[in-house]
């Protein structure tokens, strides 16, 4: 007799939970790694930073492409040409020849928008997360004011950072300062309501795993207030952000669809996509001081990032039918309705 795959053998109330504590765990450590290890200011990051970085930033990223190995999310994309084709390309070809041609100022407060856009991306993951976190624990769906707390929550996080771009290592021409205090107000004011919203629930509505995730991902950008270092400030938030979504593709791409398919081999293939990918990035990443068709290597990344972004908000979007269902089969103990 065969032995049984251990991936079906373990319990779905038990992969309810680990995700649930790796979720958590990936999403609150690295903020505090990243603040222990901040270099002092004027000096660079050790390796581990370095290394925690790439796979939180370029690796996660690079992740994306895994999608198009899958047949049945090509078949997807084949219908929806413009969201994971032409959209795709577009925004590399555009930003390639705006970082070529736009005077250097002008590309700095470009990259504001785009860091804009960037971390408006991370907080939308995490609402998608707490909504996860919702269904895995059975609980009532997150209700209007959650769900509005939580993106407002981030809203004001990125107001905060935009006030002060040496946190992006930027120099805009114009002073933003002026902002700080309007994000801080906002982001205090919607993580009050998204706090209280989450103690008016019922006792049975508010399972401690669901309430542990829901509160990280509303006070996800407290680092951006409290640090000046921007490592310390950022860089943790880039690498949770990474994480949790490598913990996501990482149990998709080892989800067994058939009788014959092997996690182990379904996840070496990603991880090596994401490597590969990563390492390409990694390195166009660090173009922006290039000259001429080199340089334009640069936007190509940025413009990479961006289709990320634009690919991921139809992946992952589960109020639509392919979305959900890809996921309900691969992921059926994340997708149980909600109470």
């Amino acid at each position: 007799m065969a032995a049984a795959d251990p991936w079906i053998a373990v319990p779905r109330r038990g992969q309810r939970r680990s995700w649930l504590v790796a979720t958590l765990a990936l999403t609150l450590l690295p903020i505090a790694v990243a603040v222990a290890l901040a270099p002092s200011a004027g000096t660079r990051p050790g390796p581990a930073l370095v290394w925690l970085l790439f796979v939180g930033s370029s690796a996660h990223v690079g992740a994306t492409a895994w999608f198009y190995t899958v047949p049945e999310v090509r078949t997807h994309m084949r219908a929806h040409r413009l969201r994971y084709v032409w959209a795709p390309l577009l925004l590399v070809a555009v930003a390639a020849v705006a970082v070529i041609a736009a005077p250097a100022a002008l590309l700095v407060e470009a990259l504001l928008g785009f860091f804009a856009w960037q971390f408006f991306h991370f907080q939308k993951q995490n609402l998608g997360i707490a909504a996860l976190a919702a269904r895995a624990t059975r609980v009532r769906a997150l209700s209007r004011i959650e769900r509005h707390a939580l993106i407002w929550s981030g809203v004001g996080g990125i107001t905060a950072l935009i006030a002060h771009p040496t946190l992006l290592d930027l120099s805009p021409r114009v002073s933003l300062t002026w902002l700080f205090h309007g994000g801080e107000t906002l982001f205090v004011v919607a993580a009050a309501a998204g706090a209280l919203a989450m103690a008016g629930r019922r006792r049975s509505e508010r399972h401690r795993a669901f309430v542990a995730v829901y509160m990280a991902s509303l006070l996800f950008f407290v680092p951006v207030f409290l640090f000046p270092s921007p490592y310390a400030a950022v860089a943790g938030i880039t690498m949770a952000h990474g994480m949790q979504y490598l913990l996501l593709v990482g149990l998709l791409s080892a989800a067994p669809i058939d009788a014959s398919a092997s996690p182990q081999l379904g996840v070496l293939v990603m991880v090596n996509i994401a490597l590969i990918a990563g390492l390409a990035l990694s390195q166009a990443s660090h173009l922006h001081t290039a000259h001429g068709a080199v340089r334009g290597l640069y936007g190509c990344y940025l413009g990479l990032v961006m289709a990320h972004f634009v690919i991921d908000a139809g992946l992952w979007r589960l109020r639509d039918e392919f979305p959900r269902s890809f996921l309900s089969r691969r992921l059926p103990y994340l997708l149980r309705p909600s109470a």
